[in-house]
């Protein structure tokens, strides 16, 4: 694969830009990264990489960001935190252009591997209303009723992956993502996910002497949280393997956002004083990965704890906050 033209869609946000990193780092020499944003606002750049910014809800950048590609990671979505979902789910619903853009430039192309970035957004909110939730199977995505909005979107994109794949022979993959963090994302401005907005939450509080911390929802609401080096892994295993059928890639480590909080204050060396803030998005109450078919398939799962992860995601998010403070 390291002579194949590789396209990263979605290469200059969080898990593109990290995947462009890592498939450089394992001698991939063909690279292209296309987004939607301008270079200058790229979390990773690299100039031996061909990078373009195209609009991909149109058919004709997906035909130009495609020519000549072997392999198609599609990550590119417009998309965020709860914050972000919960109030412009129209936005997120028109991210159904690009996957189903890309796929047709795809089989035009003759693409060998297709991959669909899902997310764990699919699964059935009835099934994730308890703190204490039951690890969601694949299975649990049906009968529908995925997060409004993104979840739908999401949803609908892996069944066009799957009639591709059985209609057209392209070789589809898609893996449902719980909860990516780590470095080079997005810490403030209100896409960010809980683990980026609680270390910049913590930090802000430490650096102005302020110990106080506002928690969206009760603080008792359970996610899991992988860290990207877990989660680039999985997605080019998943690509390269034989698993038609979405599946989980996330951590099976459940913590509620409280847990979450002690975890980054640990971090910080800091205790600081808690409010909630019950009309802010909190998402379902509970949400946690069911690993056993990915450990039947590929004899691994996600296995970074999280507070290794956070502790590097910690730093890295204080450091950019130090820069911002220079300005």
């Amino acid at each position: 694969m390291s002579s194949e033209k590789i396209v990263v869609c979605g290469g200059g946000g969080f898990i593109g830009g990290h995947l462009i990193a890592d498939l450089r780092r394992n001698g991939c020499t063909d690279l292209r990264s296309v987004d939607i944003k301008p270079v200058a606002e790229w979390y990773q750049v690299f100039p031996d990489v061909e990078n373009l910014v195209l609009d991909l809800q149109k058919r004709e950048a997906c035909d130009q960001a495609l020519q000549g590609a072997r392999v198609v990671y599609n990550l590119a979505a417009d998309m965020g935190g709860m914050g972000f979902i919960e109030n412009n789910r129209a936005l997120c619903m028109l991210s159904v252009l690009i996957n189903t853009h890309l796929l047709r430039s795809a089989k035009a192309s003759g693409v060998a591997g297709y991959f669909y970035a899902s997310s764990a957004c699919v699964y059935n909110a009835d099934k994730q209303r308890d703190e204490n939730v039951t690890a969601l199977k694949e299975a649990d995505a049906y009968p529908a009723m995925p997060e409004d909005g993104y979840g739908w979107e999401k949803l609908f994109s892996e069944r066009m992956c799957r009639h591709f794949r059985e209609d057209f022979g392209l070789r589809t993959r898609v893996a449902r993502y719980h909860n990516v963090y780590g470095p080079h994302g997005t810490w403030d401005g209100g896409r960010e996910k809980a683990p980026a907005a609680v270390c910049r939450k913590v930090i802000q509080a430490k650096l102005s002497g302020k110990h106080e911390i506002e928690i969206w929802g009760n603080g008792k609401q359970t996610r899991s949280f992988m860290y990207i080096d877990d989660c680039l892994r999985g997605t080019k295993a998943i690509l390269a393997g034989d698993i038609l059928e979405p599946i989980n890639l996330g951590s099976s480590e459940l913590v509620s956002i409280n847990q979450l909080v002690d975890i980054v204050e640990g971090i910080a060396g800091v205790k600081l004083k808690r409010s909630y803030n019950l009309k802010a998005p909190k998402g379902v109450n509970g949400r946690n990965s069911d690993n056993t078919l990915i450990k039947k398939y590929l004899g691994w799962e996600p296995g970074i704890r999280l507070r290794d992860g956070l502790e590097k995601t910690y730093r890295w998010i204080y450091d950019q906050m130090m820069q911002q403070q220079k300005k």
